[in-house]
Order: C-alpha cells, then structure tokens, then sequence
C-alpha cells in the first residue's frame, strides 16, 4: 500500500507543478500521433540580457572617458570627494571608483583621442 501511495503522491506533486507552471501561460501544439497536448511557457524577464549588458557596457565606456579626459589624478579627486559626502554619494564613490575594466579602456581611449 505504501508503494502505491508513494507514485500517487510523486503524480500528484508533479501535476500541481505542471499546474502552477502553465497558470503563467501555455500553448498548445499538436504531437505526431495528432493528440493536442499544453505545454507551459517560459516567463521571459521584463529587461532582455542585451539591455542590461548594453547598459553595462556603456557605464564603463563613460568611466573610462571620464577618467581619460579629466586625468587620473583629477578623476582620483572627485571620487573622494564623493566618498566624504552622504550616503548615496558614497554609493556612488564605491561605483565610479577606478577598476582594472576602466583602467584598460581609459589607456586605448587615451591613444585614440591624444
């Protein structure tokens, strides 16, 4: 009785899963033998990857423009200044501080633009 009771319960657990999984959406398509079957969607994030990289990416390149444009020492200055203010301007100073990233991009930009 045990045995029986055990596959009912795992049936049961992987049905409420399909359940609350196809809650969020499904499709159905039709398999080779032409029974129709639901199949559950996948929940695509609200921001795609590229975005967020994109985002990423563009954040360092203004780092390192700042930091070519003004110096490192004049650059070095102004996050510390940043560091002495609130809360959020210390946030700040931790993110606009110089990173190996910015350091490399702020060298090959410093060739291009000098």
């Amino acid at each position: 009785m045990t045995g029986k009771q055990l596959e009912f319960d795992q049936r049961v657990h992987r049905l409420s899963k399909k359940h609350q999984k196809m809650s969020r959406g499904y499709r159905a398509s039709m398999r080779k033998d032409g029974l129709v079957v639901m199949k559950p969607q996948r929940v695509r994030s609200a921001v795609p990857a590229k975005v967020l990289l994109l985002c990423l990416v563009g954040f360092f390149a203004f780092k390192a423009f700042l930091l070519s444009s003004l110096g490192p020492s004049a650059y070095q200055f102004r996050v510390n200044s940043l560091n002495e203010g609130t809360s959020v301007e210390q946030a700040g100073a931790w993110i606009m501080q110089i990173d190996p990233v910015t350091e490399a991009v702020s060298a090959q930009l410093s060739k291009v633009m000098y």
